[in-house]
């Protein structure tokens, strides 16, 4: 999507949701500084799924895992999102929109091997412990990933495909996807963990 389309698809998923859930501002100045489109839109979609179950819409923590009770893994840095919480987690996310940028930097190709990092240490987590962790990353900002980084969006689809990934939901698909893996998240959930 490109600002317009993700504020539309915003203000509609607002008014018909009535979300209860942490909407953020993003972090531009000025006329800029208007709502976190694609954030705001993921986590009322995942609100409006999770059937009154809680979600760590906004961490401001680390994620962790233990076994029976004993800490056994920390990640190295926070994410956007995290279901049910950041402690061994069913699912855990991040997000990337840029519909301000005017220039393809550094600040984007970090966030790009942020996110393989992630997926290095859960792989690690997955072989080491045998935790599983969904990791999804969700994008937006048509003219940032398809006109200036297609290098790194073929980057992402490299991660996909090397198993760092669950999926990589693009734009719109947040609205066509999340709910079934919301749905999926609490089956798991109620489950093993």
């Amino acid at each position: 999507m490109d600002k317009a389309r993700a504020e539309k698809v915003f203000t509609d998923l607002f008014e018909d949701l009535n979300p209860q859930c942490p909407l953020p501002i993003n972090k531009q100045s000025g006329e800029k500084k208007v709502s976190a489109y694609l954030t705001g839109i993921v986590n009322m979609l995942i609100e409006a799924n999770a059937a009154g179950h809680p979600c760590d819409f906004d961490p401001r923590k680390l994620i962790t895992f233990s076994k029976q009770g004993e800490p056994i893994r920390t990640l190295s840095r926070r994410v956007d999102g995290a279901f049910p919480s950041t402690h061994n987690p069913v699912a855990i996310w991040e997000i990337k929109e840029y519909y301000h940028s005017t220039t393809f930097g550094s600040r984007i190709a970090d966030g790009v091997y942020e996110t393989l990092l992630d997926g290095l240490e859960l792989e690690d987590l997955r072989i080491q412990e045998d935790i599983s962790v969904r990791h999804y990353l969700m994008v937006d900002a048509y003219h940032t990933w398809w006109v200036q980084g297609r290098s790194y969006l073929c980057r992402i689809i490299d991660m996909l495909h090397m198993g760092h990934l669950e999926e990589v939901l693009f734009g719109y698909e947040v609205v066509e996807r999340l709910p079934t893996l919301v749905k999926e998240w609490l089956l798991e959930s109620q489950g093993a963990r």
